[in-house]
């Protein structure tokens, strides 16, 4: 039997920790198709790895994201549109 792997938001993985990207879904405003193709667009596309590095203060936003050689900061609802498999 085997395990189905455990998928969590990006928006859910904690400071400093890695996972890779499995989806990402549209949001639910009506531009949310935009919002995922310009995440696409900025590298966030399945089989990518990622690295949370800080979470800003106060409220934890913005969410600085390192995606291959470049840095990102997204918002709590847009990083709540990545699936990820953490490491």
């Amino acid at each position: 039997m085997t395990l189905a792997p455990t998928l969590i938001t990006l928006d859910a993985l904690k400071v400093g920790s890695s996972g890779t990207v499995v989806h990402v879904a549209p949001g639910d405003a009506g531009d949310g198709a935009d919002l995922a193709r310009r995440l696409m667009e900025l590298g966030f596309v399945p089989g990518e790895k990622i690295r949370m590095l800080k979470r800003g203060m106060p409220g934890g936003e913005p969410l600085a994201i390192k995606v291959g050689n470049s840095t990102f900061a997204l918002r709590r609802f847009e990083a709540a549109l990545i699936s990820l498999q953490p490491e």
